[in-house]
């Protein structure tokens, strides 16, 4: 599949009403009920596939995560790009999709780069970089992460200044002394 971008025929900096504009063009003209009454086959079936191809465009172009990661795989290298299905919900086009109607949605397919040197026969044990960068750069990652590094820091302040305050009211006294005097207390031999 080709550039979304160069599929809708806009720049790379095209803000989102660009985008919604240049689709509505492309839907203008190649909506599959625009050449419902032809009798050139071949044109309609063209005419569809334009109509695709606009709708995954602007599918991923008009999301600004699914942008974010389209360009981000875009500036790398895109001869290693391929467009695979994904499981669940989105494996059948269906007219949920976009909310379009007429079946054509985009397949819930996902962009994924094939690793460095993994052809087909990639082992199952080998780590998805880029998966594992999106993980833990995800906001809700970090805010976990902020939050478990506090209560670590917590924790280890807690732990000193306890020691530091048993220092303190009990100085010149070991930890040992201090709970036999508490065992005789328990047992009333003062």
């Amino acid at each position: 599949m080709g550039d979304h971008y160069q599929t809708l025929g806009i720049r790379r900096d095209a803000t989102k009403a660009e985008v919604k504009a240049a689709f509505r063009r492309h839907a203008l003209r190649d909506h599959p009920d625009r050449h419902a009454g032809t009798t050139d086959a071949a044109a309609s079936a063209d005419a569809a596939r334009r109509f695709r191809q606009a709708s995954d465009a602007y599918h991923v172009l008009s999301d600004d995560r699914r942008r974010a990661e389209y360009d981000f795989r875009l500036r790398g290298s895109t001869s290693s790009y391929a467009r695979t299905s994904s499981s669940g919900w989105g494996a059948s086009s269906s007219s949920a999709s976009y909310g379009y109607g007429y079946g054509y949605g985009h397949g819930g397919g996902s962009w994924r780069r094939t690793p460095p040197g993994a052809g087909a026969g990639a082992s199952a044990g080998s780590i998805d970089w880029e998966l594992l960068l999106k993980a833990v750069t995800r906001r809700g990652f970090l805010i976990n992460l902020g939050f478990a590094s506090v209560m670590l820091s917590g924790a280890t302040f807690l732990d000193g200044s306890i020691l530091e305050i048993w220092k303190i009211n009990n100085s010149g006294k070991s930890f040992e002394d201090a709970m036999e005097k508490v065992r005789k207390t328990e047992k009333g031999d003062t």
